[in-house]
């Protein structure tokens, strides 16, 4: 069974008397423990695909299941609470919280999820800063890091409550190629670390082949696929 699969799925925007098809028809499958990227210029609906993957949205027509569990028809608590449990964010201009350190950014989500102890929650804050390179950073404010630091919190965040799916809508494109580089090779890493799936859409050519599966799309549609250089060998 695959961990998340959208069968027919159409969104539509309206604003004023234009609408805008976001998603025509859309139907994937993605297994567990992926590494995938959604390509294509602004507009085609990689951002709606991750919104409505990741719960933020709803599609107009259409299912998606994720684990099994039919999310499109959750409503707005159920939602939010299976993105707590199942699902992981990774923001383009890292969104970190400027008066938490980075230990206090990183630990928030778990925070937030009330049922964790103080010593599991240190544990796992740990482990993740040594994972991504920031233990010596742990101690520093957002403002006192660089791009490329702070996009690492934001792996690190994402991962503390040991989501299924990580989510990364354009993660590389405020950081310069060679720190975008090993942004792609730590979550590499954290995904066979962590078996975690992570889909990420970009627009930047150097770093698409750094994903194992790639998809094209191109208004709203998916028009291609191919391996890239990431593919583990079989």
């Amino acid at each position: 069974m695959s961990l998340i699969t959208l069968n027919n799925i159409f969104k539509d925007y309206i604003n004023g008397e234009v609408i805008t098809h976001a998603l025509k028809g859309i139907t994937l499958s993605i297994e567990s423990k992926s590494f995938l990227s959604f390509i294509g210029p602004s507009g085609s609906g990689k951002t709606t695909l991750l919104n409505l993957i990741g719960c933020l949205d709803k599609p107009d027509r259409g299912t998606i299941h994720i684990e099994e569990q039919a999310v499109a028809g959750f409503d707005r608590k159920s939602a939010a609470m299976f993105r707590s449990r199942a699902i992981g964010f990774i923001f383009q201009n890292f969104n970190l919280i400027p008066v938490l350190t980075v230990y206090e950014n990183i630990e928030y989500p778990l925070i937030l999820a009330g049922n964790v102890p103080a010593a599991q929650r240190r544990e796992r804050v740990l482990e993740l800063l040594e994972k991504t390179g920031m233990s010596n950073q742990k101690d520093k404010f957002p403002s006192q890091i660089s791009g490329g630091q702070k996009q690492r919190v934001s792996i690190a965040r994402a991962l503390v409550t040991n989501p299924k799916i990580v989510l990364a809508d354009e993660p590389t494109a405020n950081l310069d190629h060679d720190t975008a580089y090993k942004i792609i090779s730590i979550m590499h890493e954290m995904k066979n670390t962590f078996q975690t799936t992570f889909i990420f859409s970009t627009h930047d050519p150097k770093i698409v082949n750094e994903a194992e599966q790639i998809y094209t799309l191109e208004d709203g549609s998916i028009t291609g696929f191919r391996a890239g250089t990431g593919k583990e060998q079989l």
